[in-house]
């Protein structure tokens, strides 16, 4: 069964219609592969309560496995993703955007100003993600072997990790 995954696009340009989402087509090309089937995708702007509410809406009322994010996670005054995202989850996930980071930071250090944060809403996985699709593309593909792994954990299967990836090791 596939998971059914949300993008949202954070960008003050696209949600007035002057940019096209190119990182948003990107997330839903890369997802392809694990498989996701995307059911939403949004733009909305740089305001924490528009991303908040689009967050909850994906994890409550659309019961999304997966909601990826675009944008919003640098340091310029706008930049507000992490903050609407950490008033919606319950648990980070902080190994993912460690990960993410530290791959970026081998290309360029500008890497480390990103200050994406991923977690968990009840069963839905929230990952953000940097604007720029050369982003998009670096960091998704870092962390999207283990999205279906964390995915089935979330939802509450109690298999061995250890011993899944030790037998994937043989």
């Amino acid at each position: 069964m596939a998971i059914r995954a949300g993008i949202v696009t954070v960008s003050d340009k696209g949600a007035r219609g002057g940019r096209e989402d190119r990182s948003g087509a990107l997330i839903e090309e890369l997802l392809e592969g694990i498989p996701a089937q995307v059911v939403f995708r949004e733009v909305v702007p740089d305001e924490v309560e528009e991303i908040r509410q689009v967050l909850l809406w994906g994890c409550d009322e659309m019961k999304v496995d997966l909601i990826v994010t675009t944008g919003g996670t640098g340091v310029a005054p706008r930049d507000v993703t992490p903050e609407a995202t950490r008033e919606v989850i319950e648990r980070e996930l902080p190994g993912f955007s460690e990960a993410m980071r530290m791959k970026g930071f081998e290309r360029t250090p500008h890497a480390i100003i990103s200050r994406a944060v991923c977690g968990v809403r009840g069963r839905t996985l929230i990952v953000n993600l940097p604007g720029s699709p050369r982003a998009v593309r670096e960091g998704l593909e870092v962390i999207l072997p283990a999205i279906p792994h964390t995915i089935e954990k979330i939802k509450g299967d109690e298999g061995e990790c250890w011993k899944e990836v030790e037998d994937a090791d043989l």
